[in-house]
């Protein structure tokens, strides 16, 4: 009998709660503004960022389609890859950026709408007290009220007495409108959040997909030019001869440097540039290139076994001497300690260091890569003592021969 009771009392509620609706007038309040300014702004720029991305992209491809003949342009094809494939981990942590925010504003609609929920309840629930009180008093409805009048006068003064209680019920109308309208505009906001971020993570797959083809081209042109020695001579001629003025121009930079500072280097102190790894695939001195009669005279050594996503570490305390991009080495560092001493760090795929940092030993240079004249991820380490380039191998203890 109480479950019969309380349907019973709700269903008079309801139908009160119509026929107030009737009266006051339906017209629905205006939606509440839903979205996290500041928040959903950084969604919008990060959106934004992700077009510019997007036009750069269209103008490499644009480049690089115009270098039809490859023998001729290899190494600029190259240059244009390593531009391709920094734009596209751009916007992948573009896109990481936004399912994050999407995640982030997701879970604060979610605690919004539980507050909304509860305050909406409240608000039902003192109407439907309200209602109840007006049973028990006898008068269920305005309309009971206004019916009860004996005559026209009683009805004048019926109304005047219940106007008071009209605008009180009407702002708890109004209360209720609004509650609801903001309800609704959070449920619609939240789909399409969840929307939203459903379609950034499958741009984020087809990214990464599209990254890894970019990765295996660029790493397989590299291929090309160095197992085809006669072929490409001349270009190969142009990666010595551009390494080479890098190295003059360290030299020349840390000693400078030394000069100001009344800066002497001493020899040794350093640490491996990787933690994750001990592998060298290439060692330091003359090389085979796997061509009869061929090889090269490597200035530092390769350490593989890194993959795209190792940390680069400073050897050694210095000053960071250049941070750029070359063809040859791709994205490189060089750090000086001191009159003579610096360490080159390559082909790594980003930096974090600018010229003129200071670093500590243990800090981290970058990020491991294959760009420059690169045919896979690798770090490519190289020492420089009293302005010469030493064996890095005398200095990094435990190394594994993979070569």
């Amino acid at each position: 009998m109480k479950k019969f009771s309380f349907l019973k009392r709700m269903g008079r509620c309801l139908l009160v709660l119509a026929v107030l609706f009737a009266l006051v007038g339906a017209d629905a309040a205006p939606l509440a503004e839903t979205a996290e300014a500041v928040t959903q702004s950084d969604i919008d720029a990060l959106k934004d960022n992700a077009d510019d991305l997007a036009d750069q992209k269209s103008e490499i491809k644009s480049q690089l389609a115009s270098l039809r003949d490859e023998k001729a342009n290899i190494l600029a094809k190259r240059v244009l890859l390593d531009q391709q494939i920094a734009v596209t981990e751009k916007e992948i942590a573009n896109t990481e950026d936004q399912i994050a925010g999407y995640e982030a504003l997701l879970a604060q609609t979610a605690l919004e709408l539980e507050e909304n929920q509860k305050e909406e309840e409240e608000r039902y629930e003192l109407f439907c007290k309200r209602t109840r009180v007006m049973e028990e008093n006898g008068t269920a409805s305005y309309w009971a009220v206004l019916f009860n009048a004996e005559d026209f006068s009683d009805l004048l003064s019926r109304l005047a007495d219940i106007q008071e209680v009209m605008d009180y019920d009407q702002g708890v109308l109004d209360s209720l409108r609004e509650i609801r309208a903001e309800i609704e505009a959070k449920q619609a906001y939240q789909q399409q959040l969840k929307d939203d971020a459903e379609a950034s993570k499958a741009a984020l797959v087809a990214q990464k997909e599209d990254l890894d083809a970019q990765r295996e081209e660029a790493n397989a042109l590299v291929v090309q030019l160095e197992s085809n020695v006669a072929e490409y001579s001349e270009q190969l001629a142009q990666v010595e001869e551009e390494e080479e003025a890098i190295q003059k121009e360290i030299v020349e930079k840390t000693n400078q440097l030394a000069a100001e500072m009344g800066w002497n280097a001493t020899a040794g102190g350093y640490i491996w540039p990787v933690t994750t790894s001990r592998r060298i695939t290439s060692p330091y001195g003359p090389r085979n290139t796997g061509i009869p009669g061929a090889s090269t005279n490597h200035k530092g050594v390769d350490i593989g076994g890194v993959g795209y996503t190792t940390n680069v570490l400073a050897t050694k305390a210095g000053i960071v001497i250049t941070s750029a991009y070359s063809s040859s080495y791709g994205n490189y560092v060089v750090v000086s300690h001191g009159k003579g001493n610096t360490t080159l760090y390559a082909h790594m795929s980003s930096r974090s260091v600018s010229e003129g940092d200071t670093v500590a030993q243990g800090d981290v240079l970058g990020v491991t890569g294959s760009t420059g004249v690169s045919s896979g991820p690798h770090l490519h380490y190289e020492i420089t003592e009293n302005g010469s380039r030493v064996n890095p191998l005398n200095y990094l203890p435990g190394y594994v021969q993979a070569w």
